[in-house]
């Protein structure tokens, strides 16, 4: 039997508006296509150090850089609505007319934004440690102090968060690894243990490289800090008819369970697992399980 196996980190595709636009592929082209969104910063090739990657033989990953990380462009002036275009055009050049779509962490957002604004290209959606819209109620309780002063600061000076990401993004240029080994003091129990394992603790290593490469990432990851945790979606949650699965780790620190007990009651048709003595790092080591819920398997 012919493998068709294909294993593609580079793809470029150059958008209407000429920007580049990044992405990984995975697994059988011709099997079920599955859009992997990921986090702040992240890159399309934070999903390959994951165990059991690449999951199963009968799906197509698509793994894009959403903009201004890794290899894709910044968008100056981007909004909450405009990622879903980006989604859109992909997929048409893919020749996909409808996928799974997966976000963790702040690539929850934006899965977020797609089930509202382009709901019919999507088969299933997933979010894992999702934040919530800043201006849900008890916003901040359960997040560790570290984070609560960061998002209370681009809430009140988006200008200056921006400018401390830009920053952040040079320190962690100069030695990755002793940036990921200094955050780990606001992480919560279960995230220090998972962190502890070489394996894991490399990945976010190089995640890190690979999303802060492009000389606009402290810009996009700004961005990201505003858009996410600052300002308006302008998205209105309780429209989103697209059934969204989310999964939430009770002891995350990064993104509490406040903010997902709010997206679960706030989606019209959520289904929502909380996990216990799990953090904000569970999906690291159960992403095959997510797939499953998504695209079930076939006898």
């Amino acid at each position: 039997m012919e493998n068709k196996t294909i294993l593609h980190n580079d793809n470029i595709l150059k958008l209407s508006d000429g920007r580049r636009f990044s992405y990984a592929e995975y697994g059988d082209p011709d099997g079920q296509p599955v859009l992997l969104v990921h986090g702040t910063p992240g890159s399309r090739l934070y999903w390959k150090s994951f165990p059991g990657f690449p999951f199963r033989p009968d799906l197509h990953l698509i793994a894009p850089d959403r903009p201004g990380y890794g290899l894709s462009d910044w968008r100056p002036g981007r909004t909450m609505t405009d990622w879903p275009d980006d989604v859109a055009a992909l997929a048409d050049a893919l020749g996909l007319h409808r996928f799974a779509m997966v976000g963790v962490s702040g690539g929850g957002p934006e899965t977020l934004a797609c089930a509202w604004k382009i709901p019919d290209r999507l088969t299933a959606v997933g979010v894992l440690h999702s934040p919530s819209p800043p201006d849900a109620p008890d916003y901040f309780e359960g997040m560790s102090r570290t984070n609560r002063f960061f998002l209370r600061l681009a809430a009140r000076s988006p200008w200056l968060i921006r400018k401390n990401m830009e920053f952040v993004t040079w320190i962690v240029r100069r030695n990755p690894a002793k940036y990921v080994e200094r955050m780990t003091y606001k992480f919560s129990a279960p995230d220090k243990a998972a962190i502890a394992h070489p394996e894991i603790r490399e990945s976010l290593v190089q995640n890190f490289v690979e999303a802060l490469r492009h000389p606009d990432s402290g810009r996009a990851y700004g961005d990201d800090v505003v858009l996410h945790h600052a300002l308006p979606w302008g998205i209105p949650l309780e429209q989103i008819r697209v059934k969204v699965y989310l999964w939430q780790g009770e002891n995350d620190t990064s993104v509490p369970n406040t903010q997902a007990r709010y997206l679960t009651e706030t989606l019209p048709n959520c289904h929502a697992t909380f996990i216990p003595n799990a953090g904000h790092l569970w999906h690291i080591d159960h992403m095959a399980e997510v797939l499953d819920t998504l695209v079930p398997r076939h006898p």
